[in-house]
């Protein structure tokens, strides 16, 4: 998982005319954390974001992951699909602990997991997906309070994770193919490649 945080020079930096602030978009197996007022954005298929804040801390930040494979056990916590997105979860907790936050006040809100790519439905990727992000937070005692999943649509979420508000748009005419090969290409990456490491926790 690609780490930013909002001491990175990354080039997905922009600044958002329509909202008026600095904004960064997240690709398929990156994060981003702050505890400025500025925008995350992502647009989801079969992947899940989870957008987790402090609001006594005021950071926050959003993930854009996809497990390796699908299944009845993908979603379990221990299997070897869910470590992919388990390390999502982990480092991005990490970063936010990091900037001031503490665990016990995290709240979450999940967006994603829709059934739009055709080689994707038949092992359920973005079921599993949203499986795995709503059982590992509540494993994790981390409050959900908003969620927007499954469906057959992609989503373009806009997070501010100052205030902690989410915009959503379903996206329902496609003129092109980027969602889906991004997220054809990441899932190909991700099942060739291995989890390094792991991410140490503290609160």
């Amino acid at each position: 998982m690609t780490a930013q945080s909002d001491s990175d020079l990354t080039p997905n930096r922009y600044f958002d005319h329509k909202f008026n602030r600095e904004a960064v978009k997240i690709l398929p197996g990156e994060y981003f954390v702050t505890p400025r007022d500025m925008l995350i954005v992502t647009v989801l298929g079969s992947c899940v974001s989870v957008c987790l804040r402090d609001s006594t801390a005021g950071v926050g930040g959003m993930n854009h992951f996809m497990l390796p494979g699908g299944g009845k056990d993908a979603a379990n916590p221990i299997s070897g699909s869910a470590r992919y997105g388990t390390f999502a979860m982990e480092v991005l907790i990490n970063q936010l602990l990091k900037l001031g936050a503490l665990r016990k006040r995290l709240q979450a809100k999940v967006f994603g997991g829709g059934a739009v790519i055709e080689s994707m439905v038949t092992t359920n990727i973005g079921e599993c997906n949203v499986d795995f992000a709503l059982e590992y937070l509540r494993v994790e005692g981390i409050s959900v309070i908003a969620n927007d999943v499954l469906d057959i649509y992609p989503r373009k979420i806009y997070f501010f994770p100052k205030s902690g508000r989410v915009l959503m748009r379903k996206i329902k005419s496609i003129h092109n193919a980027t969602i889906f090969d991004r997220e054809v290409e990441y899932s190909r990456r991700i099942r060739t490649s291995s989890v390094e490491g792991g991410v140490e926790l503290f609160s």
